[in-house]
């Protein structure tokens, strides 16, 4: 097991109409920019309860941060949070919005000229503007995590930021907000979760006996609850377990003491900022044509993962790993998700070119828990997953 270092700062207030309890999670005299998405939370009952919770404080609101939380949008928030000398920030959605929150966190204190550099030269955020959050759709586990993924439209960028400041306060997590979420936004949620793990789970054996019985035991807990949260949001049961497993699942415990591979992710928010494919989708898109490539480099934990969390009991290390993958694929597509870039868009071609140039103009040369994947072979992966 590696030497690792961890702390995790955010208070988790879970279970069955906990958003009342937001009163008392906000500082005195909070001059609060509560931030949402699309509007659902003025549909669904959250947003009145989240209103009748914060009571006398001073609120101002900003709503319409998007899916991938776009750059623009966010500047146009944070110009009220230096005019109106905001204090605390409260995101109210899913992953994208506290995603954005954190952006606004970062950038709320960001000394320099363009907000954007935070992203672009990978700035680490000391110390952010003190937020929290509601949770209404269980997928990234933004809201109990330091990370941030944040999208340029004008460039076709979608980077990440992160950094010790920008944990959430608190993080509210009542399950019964999804019986109002449609089911393709449950699928990208079980969908996500489920390749969080894999990302930080599907490298090499390295002896972290505990971590890789935690990230097995999550990923198994999806597989068990996702055909009763597609079936019936309204199951608690399913629905709590499901919430838990997405916050579990990148909170940072997992990732602690062994190797991380992430490149999945780092090509499927390629495919996310050409194409505005759903996140969770390019994962399904990107992860079986990863592991297929890279067989050799993690057979052994394909296989492990094979037998422990698939049951497959028969055949050499390379028969259970190759059928781990297929496994994998089949759980995607019982979600009703595809796993090939050509399901999604007729403009695939050439696809596979522009990531690894973009990646290569970057100085991103060797992704992966070896630092081995360099730009030619993430071309050869895409290629792989058309």
């Amino acid at each position: 097991m590696n030497n690792f270092e961890f702390k995790n700062p955010t208070k988790i207030i879970f279970g069955k109409d906990s958003i009342k309890k937001l009163e008392n999670e906000i500082p005195e005299n909070a001059k609060i920019l509560l931030l949402y998405g699309g509007g659902s939370i003025k549909k669904n009952g959250i947003y009145n309860q989240v209103k009748a919770a914060l009571g006398n404080a001073t609120v101002i609101e900003f709503g319409g941060i998007p899916a991938n939380p776009e750059y623009a949008v966010l500047l146009e928030a944070l110009e009220i949070i230096k005019t109106e000398n905001i204090n605390f920030l409260l995101a109210v959605g899913g992953g994208s919005v506290i995603d954005g929150t954190k952006f606004l966190s970062a950038a709320g204190l960001y000394e320099g000229l363009t907000p954007w550099d935070i992203l672009a030269d990978n700035i680490r955020t000391e110390k952010g503007l003190p937020f929290g959050t509601v949770l209404t759709l269980p997928a990234t586990g933004s809201e109990m995590n330091s990370g941030a993924v944040i999208t340029r439209a004008e460039t076709k960028e979608k980077l990440s930021m992160g950094g010790p400041g920008l944990f959430p306060e608190f993080s509210i997590l009542d399950p019964q907000v999804i019986t109002s979420i449609p089911e393709r936004q449950l699928a990208n949620g079980l969908a996500d979760a489920f390749t969080h793990v894999l990302e930080q789970y599907m490298t090499y054996p390295s002896g972290a006996l505990l971590q890789d019985r935690f990230a097995e035991s999550i990923m198994q807990t999806i597989i068990e609850v996702a055909p009763k949260v597609l079936k019936d949001p309204t199951d608690y049961q399913a629905a709590s377990n499901f919430m838990w497993s997405c916050t579990m699942a990148l909170n940072g415990l997992i990732q602690k003491g062994v190797p991380t591979d992430w490149a999945v992710h780092a090509i499927g928010h390629e495919l996310t900022a050409l194409f505005g494919i759903d996140h969770a989708r390019t994962l399904a898109v990107i992860a079986p044509s990863h592991y297929k490539y890279n067989f050799e480099a993690k057979k052994d934990k394909l296989a492990q993962y094979g037998e422990r969390v698939w049951n497959i009991t028969e055949g050499n290390t390379d028969d259970i790993a190759y059928l781990a993958i297929e496994k994998t694929v089949a759980f995607f597509h019982a979600l009703g998700i595809n796993t090939k870039l050509s399901d999604y868009t007729k403009d695939f071609e050439g696809t596979a070119e522009t990531i690894s140039q973009r990646f290569t103009d970057r100085g991103w040369l060797g992704l992966g828990e070896h630092q081995s994947l360099s730009p030619d072979k993430v071309e050869k992966i895409v290629k792989m997953a058309y």
